[in-house]
């Protein structure tokens, strides 16, 4: 069975630097076993790659909502591995809370949390399989599409 390291490597997905905190906050923290990040946005290099914001999502943006989904999921790993210093710590993800900024009538937020689900499956596998909640707000930090929290469960190494 492949570490967690080697499904990064052969999926040739590369975790991008830390995001740097915009408020005066830690991007995560250990509590025992278990390894919180705080609420990580669709950052690519400091900057979203939704240009502009473009906030709420919207039945047309499901699609561009997925992939801010999935990228917000990779500064989250990215988090987690700072904390745990491997990936290979990580027992499983426990949880992933996914907020989308809704525009009025959106109903697929849980389409938008596939993103970052099929993410954490590609790298951690079974390990990877996780509770999930997935809520539709009215604005997110700087107008981005997706805010994504995840907590992990990782025994000291």
């Amino acid at each position: 069975m492949a570490s967690n390291e080697e499904n990064l490597r052969r999926s040739g997905i590369v975790l991008p630097e830390l995001p740097a905190p915009a408020g005066l906050y830690r991007p995560g923290i250990r509590v025992g076993d278990m390894i919180y990040t705080s609420g990580q946005l669709p950052l690519v290099g400091g900057k979203l790659i939704e240009p502009g914001g473009k906030g709420s999502v919207s039945f047309e943006r499901e699609e561009e909502a997925t992939i801010a989904a999935r990228t917000a999921a990779l500064n989250a790993i990215a988090v987690l591995r700072s904390v745990a210093g491997t990936l290979d710590a990580v027992a499983n993800i426990v949880k992933l809370t996914v907020y989308v900024s809704s525009a009025e009538g959106f109903t697929n937020q849980h389409k938008v949390a596939n993103g970052a689900s099929e993410l954490i499956g590609e790298v951690f596998g079974d390990t990877g399989q996780h509770v999930r909640s997935a809520i539709g707000v009215k604005v997110l930090p700087l107008d981005a599409s997706v805010e994504i929290e995840m907590v992990a469960n990782c025994p000291r190494y």
